[in-house]
């Protein structure tokens, strides 16, 4: 059977990748006023959010928090009509399961870094903690570049530090290594601090004093009733309510740039060219460099050449002539899509790490167990346990206790970078590991309910030294192609407001605004740790 063919006017943009990096750039795209077509290969929007039940009550199965400090997340999930939704979570109170005990989640740090010693006073030895007293004596460490996390905190507050804190929170985040993690990429802000102080401690004190001065009211953090899972299919809603096309099981295998068809538009056509009532974008202001509101830029502006050429998508048995396109996928599979048109892109994308894992969710009867108090704990891969993190999420969530009174429901995950083995293992062992180490941690013996296993097979790009400067390698071989870009996780954090930003910079660059690229370059969105097992 010959594959449809489908032919638009000017103003046609496919977006491939139903993940919220791909939904939110079809959002800011419906704004600009153009015809909007999603492509998604699974079965499902959302990527790694996934709204899911145990035991009849609504849980995630994947990301379960989003930074409330940017503005990003909380602001797409008020237009998509969850705002009176928005939830915080009930404790903020964490541990660290280490040394053979659950200790209280230090504060006064800075993922991880402390200002002073006392501040990890209970969590490290006596030993650990003159070590970073020294700090202050130590002749200054150049951080040049970029620079690997683990080993320049190791460096100057010993490898206690790192190991005990460190590592599990950049762990939860990443689920890589903090002697592999990029300082620049991974926590931007103590990168830039470490660059302008002798001492790391003080680069740390000098963070918390600006972050207290311009505290900002509300939660660090926020959740969604029902799970952050509910957000991708809101906006999903929303976007097909205003008109765009949204497809799943829809592979694409084929992206190339062809000449503009005859009659499908004049010299004047363009990608983000105005359509009808739609083409100002509201609230009337942009990121900076976008020029005035509204205003609509041509794709050759992004640079390169043939603006009258246009993108062929293959999708299963559809063949769609877009005037842009917006790459919103995983590396490798974003790699395979641009080797035809960009191999330097491709090659680059296709040298990405992920990291696997598992979260394995328990119900439990209320009446059986009794936890400690707080959200959860963490657990540093140094004490050689096999899960990496505990939630209680019938605490963190109030929403989810007042829905399910009688239930007790928990979460655990496992795996790591490079950390195969465990993953490995069939849905039964894995449930019988984490109840293993939740006895060892809390003394709960009770037998759940209900138990489920959510893979994330290669759920995590990695953020190596260097990151920054392959990540914008990549944008430089795609910005020579006119009416493409990229977002997604890959490129400027793992989190929700990070992969909403990286999207909307992406479209903006279409419009020949750099102005969010630059932004992003400039000013890296840190995904911060939202609580246990986050």
């Amino acid at each position: 059977m010959r594959a449809q063919e489908t032919r638009t006017g000017t103003g046609q943009v496919v977006v491939i990748g139903g993940g919220i990096a791909g939904l939110a750039a079809a959002h800011r795209l419906l704004d600009a006023g153009v015809r909007v077509t999603v492509l998604e290969s699974s079965d499902r929007v959302g990527g790694k959010l996934l709204p899911g039940e145990i035991a009849g009550a609504r849980v995630d199965l994947g990301a379960e928090s989003m930074l409330a400090r940017r503005p990003e997340a909380l602001a797409l999930a008020r237009e998509a009509g969850l705002a009176d939704h928005l939830r915080p979570p009930a404790t903020s109170t964490a541990s660290i399961w280490t040394r053979g005990a659950l200790r209280p989640m230090p504060k006064g740090h800075v993922m991880g870094v402390p200002g002073t010693a006392s501040a990890l006073s209970g969590l490290l030895s006596e030993e650990g903690l003159r070590r970073i007293e020294r700090d202050a004596d130590l002749p200054r460490t150049e951080v040049g570049d970029d620079v690997a996390v683990g080993e320049f905190v190791a460096a100057r507050l010993g490898r206690e530090v790192v190991d005990r804190l460190v590592e599990p929170l950049l762990g939860g985040v990443y689920a890589g290594d903090a002697y592999r993690l990029s300082m620049r990429s991974a926590v931007p802000q103590l990168f830039q601090a470490a660059r302008t102080h002798d001492s790391l401690t003080e680069a740390v004190r000098e963070i918390q004093a600006r972050a207290a001065g311009a505290q900002q009211p509300g939660p660090v953090f926020m959740g969604i009733e029902g799970g952050v899972g509910q957000l991708p299919l809101a906006v999903a809603e929303s976007v097909r309510a205003r008109g765009a096309e949204i497809v799943t099981g829809a592979p694409v295998t084929e992206l190339r740039r062809v000449a503009a068809p005859r009659g499908g538009g004049g010299p004047q056509s363009t990608a983000l060219e105005p359509q009808g009532p739609r083409a100002s974008v509201p609230g009337g202001s942009r990121e900076p460099g976008s020029g005035h509101p509204g205003s609509a830029r041509t794709p050759a502006a992004a640079g390169g050449t043939e603006p009258h050429a246009r993108w062929r998508v293959v999708a299963g048995g559809r063949v769609l002539h877009a005037d842009a396109v917006v790459l919103a996928l995983p590396a490798p599979a974003a790699a395979t899509l641009l080797r035809a048109e960009a191999p330097a892109a491709a090659a680059e994308l296709a040298a990405v790490e992920y990291a696997s894992m598992a979260l394995i969710t328990l119900a439990y009867r209320r009446a059986d167990l009794a936890l400690p108090e707080g959200s959860g704990f963490l657990v540093p891969p140094v004490d050689g346990r096999t899960i990496k993190a505990a939630t209680f999420a019938s605490r963190k969530w109030g929403w989810i206790a007042e829905e399910n009174p009688d239930l007790l429901v928990l979460r655990t995950s496992v795996g790591r970078y490079q950390e195969t083995e465990i993953l490995g293992r069939d849905d039964e062992h894995l449930v019988d590991v984490s109840r293993h180490d939740l006895r060892e941690a809390t003394g709960l013996a009770a037998a759940p309910v209900a138990t489920r296993v959510t893979r994330w097979d290669d759920g995590l790009p990695q953020y190596p030294v260097g990151h920054h400067a392959r990540v914008a390698r990549v944008r430089e071989h795609v910005g020579k192609l006119p009416g493409l870009a990229v977002c997604g996780a890959a490129y400027d954090g793992v989190g929700i407001p990070a992969c909403i930003a990286s999207a909307y910079a992406a479209v903006d660059q279409l419009r020949g605004d750099r102005g969010g690229l630059d932004e992003l370059t400039a000013n890296p969105v840190q995904s911060l740790h939202g609580g246990a097992g986050e």
